[in-house]
């Protein structure tokens, strides 16, 4: 049986360990986070984001703007807090309406305030080994294998999905750790030939319980980024959790897998901020 990799405690490691340093340091950071409409989801996770704030002691400033918000003034707002010295950090929750472009949006943010890692100047800092914020969701994982005893250094790492968001920053994190990677897509020929070859199999596809026991490797750790909710409103991963788990090493649930280190590594983006700025 697979040993369940909690992000849950790890992620709650994470966030004492900055709240640690805020004490400590004495760290004044503020986080804006902008919303723009009210989808249920964002909702939610701007909450949570504003509550770890409120734990690990930073200030959150919350703009929550109409569905109607043109993209000229959500624009304006991030320039506006682009220039305001006391705000360390900017996020724009996604997705955002169709009148707004995404791209555009997150290049105006400025770099040296970029804690979600999605500037182009973030992304190409990180592909050369450069200071930078780096993409919460991909930190997260790696933090959660090398807490969880998971030996990075010289592994074969298959990673399923090839976005802007995981897949990619995903695959420098791992080259970054001396893995070997592959990364699979689409287009892929042979994807459980490939992925059977995985000693680490990170999974970020979005499509629910796609990887069953066929495509993984007998002891690989297996990493679940998905999450969907099935028939019955239950949620659940890319990975067939049930079918995997006996003969995975280590795995990550759906729930409290990868989702809490999200947040987590959000906020220690937001606690490094002041160092990054200052590089």
């Amino acid at each position: 049986m697979a040993k369940r990799i909690d992000g849950k405690v790890i992620s709650a490691q994470v966030k004492d360990e900055c709240r640690q340093r805020v004490a400590d340091e004495k760290i004044e950071a503020t986080l804006a986070v902008i919303q723009v409409g009210n989808d249920p989801a964002s909702t939610v996770y701007v909450g949570n984001k504003k509550k770890a704030c409120e734990y690990i002691g930073i200030q959150s400033l919350a703009y929550e703007l109409p569905e109607e918000t043109t993209e000229e003034e959500l624009l304006a707002l991030v320039e506006k807090l682009n220039q305001d010295d006391k705000v360390q950090g900017i996020l724009v929750q996604l997705p955002l309406p169709p009148q707004i472009n995404e791209n555009k949006v997150i290049e105006t943010i400025s770099p040296k305030k970029d804690v979600d890692g999605f500037h182009p100047q973030s992304v190409g800092a990180l592909s050369i080994g450069q200071p930078g914020f780096v993409s919460c969701t991909p930190a997260g994982i790696i933090e959660l294998l090398k807490r969880s005893g998971v030996e990075i250094d010289g592994k074969e790492c298959v990673i399923v999905g090839r976005s802007n968001i995981v897949g990619k920053p995903m695959a420098m994190l791992m080259l970054r750790e001396n893995a070997t990677v592959t990364v699979c897509h689409s287009h892929t020929a042979n994807l459980k030939e490939v992925t059977s070859r995985a000693d680490i199999l990170i999974v970020a596809i979005g499509r629910p319980k796609f990887i069953t026991r066929e495509y993984v490797k007998e002891g690989a750790v297996v990493i679940d980024v998905g999450i969907h909710r099935n028939e019955n409103g239950k949620l659940c991963g890319d990975v067939d959790f049930d079918d995997v788990e006996p003969i995975a090493s280590a795995i990550t649930p759906v729930p409290g897998g990868v989702g809490p280190m999200t947040i987590a590594m959000l906020m220690k983006n937001c606690v490094e901020a002041k160092g990054i700025q200052n590089s």
